[in-house]
């Protein structure tokens, strides 16, 4: 495969400018999707489970939705500061993004001690990590 035959795309300011206020839109969208997700999960613990359940759910979703959340800001701002974004600094942000969730994680277990509701927990997680999947469902992503 010769590289030479490739050309670099060239945006003019308002495709550019259109390209971002999409990209914002999709974060955005994001977001409220994972909350809406959490939300109904916690509902559903709370129906089930009690209280313990309902805050087990929100303490699993908010483990990744808060450092979700502070990734998305930090791609909005970004993208409003018109400062091109890099793999590498992509992929560094959901590094800590991550550690983040993973610190967050090892705190809810220590504070709710032998009151976790496990099942609540992991279900609040893994609805607010697979919330993209009612954003494609939809066609908002």
């Amino acid at each position: 495969m010769d590289l030479e035959q490739f050309e670099a795309i060239s945006l003019t300011p308002e495709q550019r400018q259109h390209m971002s206020a999409a990209a914002i839109k999709g974060l955005l969208n994001l977001v409220v999707a994972q909350a809406v997700a959490l939300l109904v999960v916690t509902l559903v613990s709370l129906i089930i489970s009690g209280q313990w359940g309902a805050m087990s759910a929100i303490a699993g979703g908010m483990t990744y939705l808060i450092p979700t959340s502070m990734f998305v800001l930090h791609l909005v701002l970004r993208l409003h500061s018109q400062k091109n974004a890099t793999a590498g600094t992509f992929f560094i942000g959901e590094a800590i993004k991550i550690g983040a969730a993973m610190a967050l994680m090892a705190l809810v277990v220590k504070v709710f001690g032998t009151n976790l509701n496990w099942l609540a927990f992991f279900a609040g997680l893994l609805v607010v990590l697979k919330a993209y999947v009612l954003l494609l469902i939809f066609k908002k992503l």
